[in-house]
């Protein structure tokens, strides 16, 4: 069973905008990343009372709140990130969901010519962060959803697994973004083999592999790019899955804090996901 959730600020910065195109495309949850260009941990307090005033009363839940935890170099100060953590898990109270995006952190000065082959010298530390914040979510009764971002430690399938299998914590599970594998030059359907197992959560976006380098930076509809996504939705159908498949289709763009696909835009995206869906044998909730 599908429940079809969006990261609405792809669609516009208003809240209300995003409600308005959720609804008329029949999609009931929102995977809460920003409003008005601020991501939702920096949001003032009466801003998160606003929010929550207007979804509650339009029928909308959350799937996730779509935190940018982890999305730090490993090196900066541990500190201030489990402080941000501990934010989103009061925002998890606040809208009734269990749920918190995270990622497993940069090169060491956020170095965009870090060879990846350095990763085992940082092992370590980025898993004894990741198990520092499971256990913190562990005893708020929350579960952190790792997702696998281009550049971080968990970018490629087998240190996904390697995040997933070592910490072995119920509040650290997978969020797979087949889209990321095609654009970080990984083979989807490994990722989603390598790391199903842990996989409770789905990001719905495709690529073409190679776009962003022959200056096309932005995502395709679900079943037109390299990700395969009909692969991974089909087994999770086999295997009985129960969740969310979150939209976030970069139709015109994205970058490290997020995408855009606009209004016009964001209807094409839902169906093509639910023409894969329909074909793989899975039903929406």
């Amino acid at each position: 069973m599908f429940l079809l959730s969006a990261f609405a600020d792809e669609i516009s910065p208003d809240p209300r905008v995003q409600v308005s195109v959720l609804k008329a495309n029949r999609v009931r949850f929102i995977e809460f990343r920003s409003i008005f260009q601020t991501n939702v941990l920096a949001l003032s307090d009466e801003q998160v009372r606003e929010f929550k005033k207007l979804i509650d009363g339009e029928g909308i839940g959350l799937s996730a709140i779509g935190s940018p935890v982890g999305k730090y170099a490993v090196d900066q100060p541990f500190e201030p990130h489990l402080d941000k953590l501990k934010r989103a898990i009061e925002l998890c109270a606040v809208f009734g969901t269990p749920n918190v995006r995270v990622f497993s952190f940069y090169p060491p000065g956020n170095d965009p010519k870090f060879d990846p082959a350095n990763w085992p010298a940082h092992r370590d530390e980025v898993l004894r962060r990741m198990r520092t914040m499971a256990e913190l979510a562990a005893a708020s009764k929350v579960v952190l959803l790792h997702e696998n971002e281009h550049r971080i430690y968990g970018d490629s399938p087998e240190r996904v697994r390697d995040i997933l299998s070592t910490v072995n914590s119920p509040a650290l599970r997978g969020a797979y973004d087949a889209a990321n594998y095609a654009y970080c030059g990984y083979d989807p359907v490994a990722g989603w083999e390598l790391t199903k197992e842990w996989t409770t959560h789905f990001h719905i976006k495709d690529w073409k592999t190679g776009g962003h380098a022959a200056g096309h930076d932005h995502g395709v509809l679900a079943g037109h790019g390299d990700g395969n996504i009909p692969h991974s939705i089909r087994d999770a159908v086999k295997r009985g899955y129960r969740g969310y498949a979150v939209m976030e289709p970069h139709l015109r763009g994205g970058g490290p804090t997020g995408g855009v696909t606009g209004p016009d835009l964001f209807a094409p995206a839902v169906e093509a996901f639910r023409a894969i869906l329909r074909d793989c044998g899975g039903q929406e909730g």
